[in-house]
């Protein structure tokens, strides 16, 4: 008897030795999973600001040419006068 106990005790032991361990690798799994999920979340929003910015400055660039070009032809406008 005494040694059937101190071999479920021992089991009882292991048992909750390898869910603990499972419990970590879970954990450790999450937490890795989230790590990666925040990286790739970075880059993304990264990646975005990136192109609005290029975009605002191809915006701002045509602006500028067409207000350059309507001056232009202002002042030819006033010169033929």
């Amino acid at each position: 008897m005494a040694s059937i106990k101190k071999s479920l005790e021992g089991l009882k032991g292991t048992t909750q030795a390898a869910a603990k361990g499972v419990a970590d690798t879970t954990v450790q799994a999450a937490q890795d999973a989230v790590h990666q999920v925040a990286e790739s979340s970075k880059e993304t929003t990264s990646t975005a600001a990136e192109e609005v910015s290029r975009q605002t400055q191809t915006t701002i660039g045509s602006a500028a040419d067409k207000a350059s070009d309507t001056i232009k032809e202002f002042g030819q406008k006033l010169g033929k006068k």
